[in-house]
């Protein structure tokens, strides 16, 4: 719970962002001797971070016993029992928290790196947590973690939040890795579950913490976004963990609490220039939320939200399910016809998202060869389990030919 911010506090103090994590877990484990023994300081927070600061000093003294900087930090260092102190200012924690979280994110980072560093220095995540979500070996994160903290020292990228013109122009650095995080979450790209919602819980603390601490437009149109389509997880899968899809969940399910907390925060995701793109997905959520039934669901609107999107945010994948939302408003053969123009430019020839919808399309048409080609090229490309018994169940319901 406390991991950013000791970790946020101990880089500030030293300076050093790879020492400063370093420093908090040696204190977490000096802690897990000491505390058994001496029971739990009153002030736990102030005694792992002193006692992290005296580390710290050990390891300057050890670098150079004329550290000119050992020596000022070493002058005011009490020898009474680890408390907080003036060094730690509550006041400058949130803003320790936040620098972390730029820091983690950091454009000169690549993308997988970025997610490794922020879960694990942001989110206080092990290294084994987070190589068991994305489907990799804890090698594999720990190099990425390693690669990341040398690319950052490399870089001489100082320990503070940015200047605000900075900040602006690197906040879409941290939601992207936000973003992703609860993407692979609530989709997961592989793996047994459709769902991870420890990761997607994850994603949404990291994002009402950085509402808390920078609460600009599109941050709140991010967590609108997360708690909007958080809203549905109960009712995504039954009782043996398959894949329920929207038309045939049970809306009773939803968590009422988080669409109206989803709500208030998109009513603060316009500043004053219109939806960015996080808020125009979760206005595309929020049609979904306050419909009783797929059949009651505002498609115009939502196929001209897409539309929007696609102009901010070019992709194919919002030009799919723009073609999805065009289905369900005007036919399915209106949305084929667009799946089709997709399908020709061969952007997503490697992804089981288009064969799908083309082999959902294609079923409502009852054009049944041709959709089960599409469902069975859709199954050879997924590798999530869960969403391959779904594909199965479908192409098993089709009738022969």
């Amino acid at each position: 719970m406390e991991a950013a911010r000791i970790v946020g506090a101990l880089a500030r103090f030293t300076g050093d962002f790879a020492l400063a994590e370093d420093l908090a877990q040696e204190a977490l484990a000096e802690a897990l001797v000491s505390w058994s023994v001496n029971g739990v300081p009153h002030e736990p927070t102030g005694w792992l971070l002193t006692t992290g600061r005296r580390r710290a000093i050990d390891a300057f003294r050890r670098r150079s016993a004329a550290d000119e900087r050992y020596a000022m930090l070493a002058w005011d260092l009490s020898p009474e029992e680890p408390g907080p102190d003036a060094l730690f200012d509550p006041e400058a924690i949130d803003d320790d928290v936040l620098a972390l979280m730029f820091i983690s994110c950091h454009p000169v980072l690549s993308k997988e790196a970025r997610i490794a560093l922020t879960l694990r220095v942001v989110g206080g995540l092990g290294s084994e947590a987070i190589a068991k979500a994305f489907l990799v070996p804890v090698a594999t994160i720990q190099a990425r973690i390693t690669r990341a903290k040398k690319t950052l020292a490399a870089a001489n990228v100082p320990f503070a939040v940015p200047e605000p013109r900075e900040r602006a122009e690197r906040l879409g650095s941290v939601l992207q890795v936000v973003y992703l995080i609860f993407t692979e979450g609530s989709f997961a790209s592989g793996g047994d579950s459709w769902i991870r919602r420890d990761l997607a819980g994850e994603a949404q603390r990291l994002a009402r913490t950085l509402v808390r601490l920078d609460p600009q437009p599109e941050v709140f149109g991010l967590l609108a976004l997360m708690e909007l389509t958080a809203a549905r997880f109960p009712a995504r899968l039954d009782k043996s963990g398959q894949p329920v899809l929207l038309e045939d969940q049970d809306r009773r399910l939803w968590d009422q609490s988080a669409i109206r907390r989803g709500r208030a925060a998109l009513a603060k995701a316009d500043g004053g220039r219109g939806l960015g793109a996080y808020g125009l997905q979760a206005s595309i959520a929020e049609c979904h939320a306050v419909a009783h039934s797929v059949a009651e669901t505002n498609w115009p609107r939502i196929v001209g939200l897409y539309e929007a999107l696609g102009q901010l945010t070019p992709s194919p994948i919002i030009e799919l399910n723009r073609a999805v939302a065009v289905a369900m408003a005007s036919g399915p053969a209106d949305g084929l016809a667009l799946v089709e123009e997709i399908a020709g430019r061969g952007e997503l020839n490697g992804s089981h998202l288009l064969p799908s919808v083309r082999g959902e399309l294609l079923t409502r048409l009852r054009r049944v060869d041709e959709a089960r080609h599409a469902l069975l090229q859709a199954l050879e490309l997924c590798g999530n389990a869960a969403e391959r018994a779904a594909l199965e169940r479908k192409i098993s319901a089709l009738s022969p030919s």
